[in-house]
């Protein structure tokens, strides 16, 4: 299965998708002009990798910044890997967040709430 690599932007967050190594990592910022469009790619990747993933899959979720068009779109990343995680693999999400970051933190908090897969906050010292 080919891996996602993409380099972040200005408004784009770098992607790294490597179904060999079972991490799923999205770091920097989301806000790009079309979301859908943007994720639609990692969405599809999850959904082929759901077929057989590894025993353990790592999540890394390092976001400064996402709008409301991303929350959603990263929702749906959620929801493919909770697919996964039913299917009886195990799958961790570590959410970073900087320490004076109350926002990232909540919306880390508020994805864990609604996706049933173990999440670790883990705050990042600046």
């Amino acid at each position: 299965m080919e891996h996602i690599s993409i380099e972040g932007s200005p408004k784009t967050p770098t992607v790294k998708f490597d179904a060999s190594e079972g991490i799923v990592e999205i770091k920097g910022r989301s806000i790009p002009e079309n979301s859908i469009e943007f994720y639609k790619p990692l969405v599809d990747w999850l959904e082929e990798y759901k077929k057989d993933p590894l025993p353990l899959t790592k999540v890394n979720i390092q976001l400064e910044y996402f709008n409301t068009s991303s929350s959603k779109c990263i929702l749906d990343v959620f929801k493919k890997l909770e697919a996964i995680h039913k299917a009886k693999h195990d799958v961790v999400v570590n959410w970073y967040y900087e320490e004076d970051d109350e926002d990232m933190l909540e919306a880390g908090e508020d994805y864990e709430s609604i996706i049933r897969i173990p999440f670790k906050m883990i705050e990042i010292a600046e």
